[in-house]
């Protein structure tokens, strides 16, 4: 008797279960609910267009839960998460060979774990069942709290080292001042290093059950099987008989302007003024929204115009918490040494307190209705993207806010607009960096938390956008669905079409220029050049840019750098033409407005100034240049900071302007399209916008040249920042179709990439707790026979002896001992499929396309390398590794507070 074959055995156990055991709850352009007889929430969002998976499980817990000495825990938990199970003993090593990207993330009303994966029946099952095990199962045991307490309070120094996200944290613990929304989520330091297991333990197993969490599947699978699949793995989990606690703790109307203040190190001064407003599914969010738009956008906004465009701030932006429970609504302002923060504070008061003289327009609100249907719409194209986002409308209440959100926004007007900031933009309800005495101050009630029960009952939103295709990305179905076009002029284009959810396409391309000769000491006048065209043509100012890609429902940028322009544009199908014709104006016509490369040159300014405090800014800059073997006036050179800002200071728009004429043009180009489009319409835009676009000089590829830079070990002193960042490297006499090159992916792979199973973050951070990121990286030329290997790390400047010291005897220990056959195969196995789940974006996609075109290569270097991959042996790869890399020769570069 013939058996029947395991999986199809373990299909029909699972389609054998009742149905009666979950219960469809509703469904929504194209997500549907089903919940379990425990409690659990299951949402499906199946998408055949993408051979990609997402597993994300929502736990309904975050800071907002968290007890007094208890801060931090739920962050705690979601690192200790990864620890593992008796099922999965090591969870790092399972997502790595999966091909897995990955993240888990923690905020105030919620805390998530997502995967994305290759689409197969058995990466799903092996996905559900990691997530229904690590549920209830996570050891939560005081050994890994003892390593991993070190390396969250390594992330938490890490944050300290931004004044500016101290500063929003510093507002909020002001603004409220019962509500635990106030607290950090990374927690307070005593409460992450001094947390006793058992109270950890019982927060775990309070919080982290069936029904306090919803679970996700958005992309390709079978949504009978995978519902199977699910009431399998978390239908066995029963349902706690314990109660969960409510949060019952109102945060009073505020009752007069609070302020606080923040001093540090650093040279560029911040202001920010918040309100408190209601919870999300309120509808006064999108209004409120709305004014942020108008408010804080760059560079339509009225603070942009009182602040950035008088020379009174460098930068501003906003933010808005959307919560379960009445949240926070807060905008900005960076000011550099030589502005006034006290003049840059009073214009934000004045711009802010003059709404109810100065309206808000009709014209305003349709400019930022556009820009943010925009962005809802296509983040709805992409399921991966939006079974993400809902993490957060899952935390507010219920996932359908989202459409209902959106659905609000489409009706937001102007009077709205104007009647929120009436309502809670007061003084009386602002927290800033001054105390303002109020004779006779004015209280903003805020509205509780609507039912959102009747709020989304029977809600059905709008029709389910088009699936599109099931699209095999191996490199061989890429290969033959290309078309490879040869235009006049030197122009060059790849097209792969294929049908996509709803209609989504992509567009790459890059323009080439110059010579080693020709662009010598423009590095500057080529950077600003580039940042300039999307300020303006000699047919559309920046705004009416913004404006007319918001109404095309695109998403598009122009820029470059010193020997090349690129574009990028993210739209949908009968959007594509109009897009690039409008992209091709700004490519071929713009305006350099003298006020718009004042700003450019403030805000960049600012942002090198700021750098000049920071670790990771300082040790990079000093390890590029290390390496760097160019001469000053190069445009391989790497400059200092100093010399950056020596540079912009005497960057004039004449001298952008004439770089542009001296070099831009389509004679040396290559642009590629992915997605779903009409080829003919595409083509007649092409030929006729960007082929004729000759290039006034000829092109020559600068080289890159490979030089031994001499090891050396440098420290540099960052005072006042609790964070330290250790940067090691070496200098690769290779090319990518190098015989070792394969051998070298995998040895970086092994030794510093994978996820946290590497042996750097398997000995840096979850052996000794010294770091919350480490990782290795290999940079390998395509053309030139040069490249890098190197690594990096933060953590606490008092670790920093300890830190050197585990990498270099994990360095000598791998070159010494090697990779194990069995490391290799584990490790390869995720490599390749991570390969695949790269393929799926179509964004990356297009460059690469674009990128061969140049390269004259095809999808068959992808098969060639993978081919190769397969047949490495361990001697192989351990060979390649000592052939190129040697402790010794390793420079080491090291930035922090030591001296404290």
């Amino acid at each position: 008797m013939r058996k029947t074959p395991v999986r199809i055995a373990l299909w029909l156990l699972l389609l054998a279960v009742p149905v009666a055991a979950q219960q469809r709850v509703t469904s929504v352009e194209g997500i549907t609910e089903y919940k379990l007889d425990n409690g659990l929430r299951v949402l499906l969002f199946p998408d055949q267009s993408k051979p990609t998976v997402t597993v994300n499980i929502t736990y309904l817990v975050g800071s907002a839960q968290e007890a007094y000495g208890e801060t931090g825990m739920a962050h705690l938990l979601e690192h200790l998460q990864f620890k593992g199970t008796p099922r999965h003993g090591n969870i790092p090593q399972e997502l790595t060979e999966h091909g897995a990207r990955t993240n888990a993330t923690t905020w105030l009303d919620r805390t998530n774990h997502f995967e994305t994966l290759q689409a197969s029946d058995s990466n799903l099952q092996w996905a559900l069942g990691l997530e229904a095990d690590r549920m209830v199962n996570s050891f939560i045991a005081k050994k890994d709290l003892d390593s991993e307490m070190t390396v969250v309070r390594n992330e938490f120094e890490r944050g300290e080292n931004d004044p500016g996200s101290v500063l929003e944290e510093r507002v909020l613990s002001t603004a409220f001042l019962w509500h635990n929304y106030g607290h950090s989520t990374i927690g307070a330091r005593s409460d992450i290093e001094n947390v006793p297991i058992d109270r950890l333990q019982a927060f775990y197993h309070r919080y982290y059950q069936p029904d306090n969490a919803v679970l996700l599947v958005a992309g390709r699978f079978d949504e009978p099987k995978t519902l199977a699949i699910v009431q399998s793995l978390f239908g066995a989990i029963p349902k706690p008989d314990r109660e969960l606690p409510k949060i019952y703790t109102q945060e009073p109307a505020q009752d007069g302007e609070r302020s606080v203040t923040l001093r540090r190190t650093g040279d560029i001064a911040e202001v920010m003024a918040g309100y408190h407003v209601p919870a999300g599914a309120h509808a006064d969010i999108a209004p409120l929204d709305m004014l942020l738009q108008v408010l804080a956008d760059s560079p339509s906004g009225r603070l942009y115009a009182a602040l950035v465009e008088t020379k009174k701030a460098a930068r501003i932006g906003g933010s808005s918490y959307r919560l379960r429970d009445p949240g926070y609504w807060l905008v900005a302002a960076d000011t550099r040494k030589e502005q006034s923060i006290e003049d840059a504070q009073r214009v934000m008061l004045e711009t802010l307190d003059s709404l109810s003289a100065r309206p808000v327009t009709d014209a305003e609100v349709a400019r930022a209705k556009a820009a943010i249907l925009k962005s809802i719409e296509l983040g709805l194209n992409d399921a991966t993207r939006i079974g993400l986002q809902m993490s957060e409308w899952i935390a507010q209440g219920d996932w359908r806010l989202f459409f209902i959100y959106r659905d609000r926004i489409r009706a937001v007007t102007a009077a709205d607009v104007n009647r929120v900031a009436q309502r809670y933009l007061k003084p009386s309800n602002r927290t800033i960096g001054v105390f303002v005495p109020t004779e006779k101050p004015e209280r903003s009630d805020i509205p509780t938390a609507p039912a959102i029960d009747s709020l989304v009952k029977d809600y059905k939103g709008d029709p389910v956008v088009s699936a599109g295709e099931a699209f095999d990305l191996s490199p061989e179905n890429i290969e033959s669905r290309v078309k490879r076009i040869g235009l006049a002029n030197g122009f060059e284009v790849a097209l792969l079409p294929k049908k996509t959810r709803g209609g989504s396409v992509v567009v790459s391309a890059t323009f080439r220029f110059g010579d080693e000769k020709s662009l010598f000491g423009r590095a500057t006048d080529a950077s600003m050049a580039a940042a300039m065209l999307m300020r303006g043509s000699t047919a559309h100012t920046r705004q009416q840019i913004r404006e007319e890609l918001d109404r095309l429902k695109a998403r598009a940028n122009a820029g470059g750098g010193a020997t090349q322009a690129t574009l990028q544009i993210e739209t949908v199908r009968e959007n594509l033409p109009a897009t690039l014709t409008l992209m091709a104006e700004i490519l071929r016509s713009p305006a350099f407005p003298p006020a718009e490369f004042d700003s450019l040159k403030q805000a960049r300014l600012a942002s090198i100034e700021e750098s000049r405090a920071e670790p990771e800014a300082i040790a990079a800059n000093e390890f590029e240049r290390h390496l760097n073997p160019y001469t000053k006036g190069d445009v391989r050179y790497r400059e200092t900071l100093d010399e950056e800002i020596a540079d912009l200071k005497a960057a004039t728009v004449e001298k952008a302007r004439q770089f542009y004429q001296d070099f831009y043009g389509a004679s040396n180009a290559q642009l590629a399209v992915v997605g779903d489009f009409d080829e003919a319409a595409v083509m007649s835009v092409v030929r006729d916008r960007f082929v004729t676009w000759k290039s006034p000089k000829p092109f020559a590829r600068v080289p890159s040249v490979y030089a031994a830079a001499p090891a050396v070990n440098r420290t540099f002193e960052t005072p006042d920042k609790t964070n330290a960042v250790f940067i090691a490297g070496i200098n690769l006499p290779m090319r990518d179709d190098d015989a070792d090159y394969p051998a070298m992916v995998m040895a970086n792979f092994m030794f510093g990439g994978g996820f946290l199973n590497s042996r750097l973050a398997t000995r840096l951070r979850q052996k000794d707790g010294l770091s919350y990121g480490v990782n290795s990286q290999l940079q390998v030329s395509s053309l030139d026979k040069t490249g890098m290997f190197g690594a990096r790390a933060i953590y606490a400047p008092q670790n920093a002896a300890k830190l050197e010291a585990a990498f270099k005897e994990e360095l000598t220990r791998v070159l010494r001992d090697g990779f194990s056959q069995e490391e290799l195969d584990a490790a390869r196995t995720g490599w390749l499929q991570g390969r695949t789940v790269a393929r799926s974006q179509d964004g990356p996609l297009a460059g690469r396309l674009a990128t061969d075109l140049y390269l004259e290569r095809t999808f068959k270097r992808d098969t060639d390398l993978e081919n190769k991959v397969q047949a490495l042996t361990a001697a192989q790869v351990n060979a390649a590794l000592r052939k190129y890399v040697s402790v010794d020769k390793v420079s080491i570069f090291k930035a922090g507070d030591f001296a404290k």
